[in-house]
């Protein structure tokens, strides 16, 4: 009997060290995958430029680029002799997507834009569906108001794919048979602790080809390591999504490790019913790829 205890002791502390192991080897791995590291505050610079009536208008985004999925947008515009600022009342855009056939859409976004003084700026969002390619185009139509006078310009733009799995997002059919789209807007650059996670939930309004924010909903988180070394395991203290005053919806997610994680969802509507997605086995399983829901998204850091 005692030597059968020694066996079972050495044949786990034997699969404790191969997970182990196995988890160090993930770990070095995801450092290359990574590539270079995450910028953590990237400053707003030009993305493109024209001129209207006599008015520079600036598009101004985080490093300069243009993401497909959440991107914050700053608007600047000014005089076009001085370069000055301008006493502008308010200002609007819309992101236009055009594909092949001529089809133009939008994409979530904030139609208002609202001004900062200090910056002199005025300030919104957008989450681009897709990234521009031969057969698809983007466009931002901006439009401001100085004095009674209305004013209106069109800016090329390109939309490139997100480096940055940290802010992936999914669009998907709902059990309702409406089109969503869930955008990961924070934590840029996790840390391994309890982050603070928002997102960005929208659905499609198919007769005015755009999108508006989904209100009233939850979106219920269980985040997991599938990786067949990590065996599927998950992490305490994580929090659902729920929305808040500004319209997006903010939960806590705790990474207990550095690597591929899972954000498995369950988006529930106002009513309880769930509108996408699936539970996932709770089961710890070294050696075994872990199951997704139905609905998530995979991060990286």
């Amino acid at each position: 009997m005692r030597d059968l205890y020694i066996k079972s002791a050495a044949f786990y502390i034997l699969i404790i060290c191969l997970f182990l192991t196995s988890c160090t080897k993930e770990k070095t791995d995801y450092e290359a995958e990574r590539g270079n590291t995450v910028e953590e505050n990237p400053e707003f610079k030009e993305v493109s430029s024209s001129v209207s009536s006599g008015y520079n208008i600036r598009i101004e985004a985080l490093g300069g680029v243009l993401y497909r999925g959440y991107n914050d947008i700053r608007v600047k515009i000014n005089k076009q002799q001085t370069n000055e600022p301008v006493e502008v009342s308010s200002a609007g855009f819309r992101p236009i997507q055009t594909d092949a056939h001529g089809v133009k859409i939008s994409c979530p976004h904030q139609s208002v834009l609202d001004y900062t003084l200090d910056g002199r700026y005025f300030s919104g969002y957008s989450v681009f569906i897709n990234t521009s390619s031969e057969t698809t185009t983007w466009s931002l139509e901006i439009n401001f108001k100085i004095g009674d006078q209305n004013f209106s310009a069109i800016q090329n733009v390109t939309v490139k794919p997100q480096t940055n799995k940290n802010l992936n997002m999914t669009t998907f059919t709902g059990k309702d048979n409406e089109q969503y789209i869930i955008a990961l807007i924070s934590p840029r650059k996790p840390n391994v602790s309890e982050n603070k996670l928002v997102a960005g939930i929208y659905k499609l309004d198919a007769a005015q080809l755009s999108y508006t924010t989904v209100n009233g909903y939850v979106l219920q988180l269980d985040p997991r390591m599938p990786e067949p070394s990590m065996g599927n395991h998950s992490s305490p203290n994580n929090k659902d999504l729920v929305q808040q005053a500004d319209g997006l919806y903010q939960g806590v997610v705790n990474y207990t490790m550095t690597g591929n994680w899972t954000l498995n969802f369950i988006l529930v509507n106002q009513n309880g019913r769930v509108i996408a997605g699936t539970e996932v086995p709770r089961d710890f399983t070294p050696g075994v790829e872990g199951r997704k829901s139905e609905l998530y998204i995979d991060i990286l850091f």
